[in-house]
């Protein structure tokens, strides 16, 4: 973990507490493109009654529009939550250089808790993985919410 990894994961925590706030599974992500933040996301499943709008698949979408284009190649995707297959999928397919995780996810993680899609040679395109950055915060906030929710 660098130290800018850990700036771009802590800007991801914070719109993830935003998503907090609105009700909405607290998980933010941030496309960053040469070590500058070009688009950010969080989760508005709740909000747009929608099952793909992941923080991660707006943050991808944000970008592209960004940028002009969907082949993000040269970007790095900080999430608080290790991806589902849905957003590791749109990240190989957007060609995403490198995702960078917090928490991670027993349930549903498909960088290697559950499955990993991002095994080497597995697909056209690789995606360098790092997880475990800034995993206690991001772990603790997914389980206040959810404790909240319980309660």
């Amino acid at each position: 973990m660098t130290r800018t990894d850990e700036e771009f994961m802590k800007r991801a925590l914070a719109l993830a507490v935003e998503c907090a706030a609105r009700d909405e599974v607290p998980v933010g992500a941030v496309v960053v493109k040469e070590g500058s933040i070009v688009a950010e996301g969080c989760n508005f499943k709740e909000r747009e009654n929608c099952a793909v709008r992941h923080a991660e698949i707006v943050a991808l979408e944000r970008a592209a529009k960004v940028l002009g284009n969907w082949w993000l190649e040269d970007c790095e995707v900080y999430v608080t939550l290790e991806p589902c297959p849905m957003c590791a999928g749109a990240m190989i397919n957007s060609r995403i250089k490198r995702v960078v995780f917090g928490a991670y996810d027993p349930k549903t993680g498909a960088a290697g808790s559950k499955v990993d899609l991002f095994a080497p040679g597995l697909f056209n395109h690789d995606v360098e993985v790092e997880g475990g950055v800034l995993r206690e915060e991001c772990a603790a906030l997914l389980s206040e919410f959810f404790r909240a929710k319980r309660g």
